[in-house]
């Protein structure tokens, strides 16, 4: 994670608190921008948090942050077999634009979302 962050125009969107324990983090979201793009590096939630709304707040929260820093378009690349990251996105107003075919070491395709920041 130091080493995504340590990148240029890298940064991180963090949920954190619960009752038990205000400081734990249950989730965050790291993009990079270049120019008027960002890229959703990767995004990640607790399992034990999941199906709460927070993967959806933190990409809500990620593209007012990237639209504040000047980008017009997000994208990600996931897992075609990933159903239910895919719904999540798709849900959050993500669009297949492309695949990238082998993207991943087990041979398998992406596919590559996006969504306009300038609506």
């Amino acid at each position: 994670m130091s080493t995504l962050l340590g990148m240029p125009g890298t940064f991180a969107v963090l949920e954190s608190g619960s009752a038990d324990d205000p400081a734990a983090v249950r989730g965050f979201v790291m993009a990079r921008q270049v120019l008027d793009e960002a890229e959703v590096l990767t995004l990640a939630v607790l399992p034990s948090c999941r199906r709460q709304g927070i993967a959806s707040a933190l990409l809500a929260r990620l593209a007012v942050d990237c639209r504040g820093r000047g980008a017009g378009r997000l994208f990600l690349e996931v897992s075609e077999a990933n159903t239910a990251a895919r719904a999540l996105y798709e849900g959050c107003g993500f669009a297949g634009i492309g695949r990238r075919r082998a993207y991943y070491a087990d041979g398998s395709d992406a596919r590559v979302l996006a969504r306009s920041l300038t609506d």
